[in-house]
């Protein structure tokens, strides 16, 4: 199951938990058939058929497809200088 590291989970809560999103929000990841390309967005609550992740406080939704691909990653995020989020992915090790 993908994890996050310490930096992902306090991204993902500041991200999720600001005005506007309900106590059930979370970043959603999907993937399509480019097994390389993902989607990172904020949601109110997982679809039907999402994988949730809780760690820390934080909630991640994957699609059928990103749980099959992340199922054995870590997900870490930095904020660059110009206060953009960055993702990024690793193998569990």
């Amino acid at each position: 199951m993908l994890t996050l590291t310490e930096n992902a989970s306090t991204i993902v809560r500041d991200i999720t938990h600001q005005p506007g999103f309900g106590d059930g929000a979370g970043l959603r990841i999907t993937s399509d058939a480019d097994p390389s390309s993902f989607a990172i967005a904020p949601a109110e609550g997982a679809a039907p058929d999402d994988q949730v992740v809780e760690q820390a406080g934080a909630t991640v939704f994957l699609d059928e497809r990103a749980a099959e691909l992340l199922d054995d990653k870590v997900l870490d995020a930095a904020v660059d200088d110009e206060g953009r989020v960055e993702f990024a992915l690793a193998y569990q090790g």
